[in-house]
């Protein structure tokens, strides 16, 4: 608090500089909005690209990634095949109606990922997508 003399009165006035304080929230912000897009999805898979438009998103789909070496995530954490279905229902609370994109690596073998695909299309749950990159303007 700084302390400043009222010249009329001579008594004290009471402030609080919040300039200190503006500069740390600025600083921050700044932070949030750099890490922000890097907390998307942690596992890495590099996606194959297509001109396809990409789609609205009403609330965060419940993300299935198939790394290079074959190895399955929900969302972040990794899954054994058998367990799929199970995680899946658990993550999205039985609700077979729930967005599900599955994003696989563009090495992993075609014929994998349509299973996976084709797995969760089979036990119900119809909002099944893959996702890739955006085409490159060369």
């Amino acid at each position: 608090m700084a302390f400043k003399l009222n010249r009329l009165s001579k008594e004290p006035i009471s402030e609080i500089n919040v300039t200190p304080f503006v500069d740390v929230m600025l600083v921050l912000l700044i932070i949030f909005m750099v890490t922000a897009p890097l907390l998307t999805v942690g596992v890495q898979v590099d996606l194959p690209e297509s001109s396809a438009d990409s789609l609205p998103e009403e609330a965060e789909p419940l993300t299935l990634s198939i790394n290079s070496k074959g190895e399955i995530f929900i969302q972040e954490a990794k899954v054994e095949f058998d367990n799929i279905i199970v995680k899946v229902l658990a993550v999205s609370k039985n609700r077979t109606d729930t967005r599900i994109y599955v994003r696989g690596d563009k090495t992993i073998n075609y014929g994998r990922v349509l299973e996976i695909m084709g797995l969760l299309s089979g036990s119900g749950f119809t909002k099944v997508a893959l996702i890739s990159e955006p085409l490159k303007q060369r």
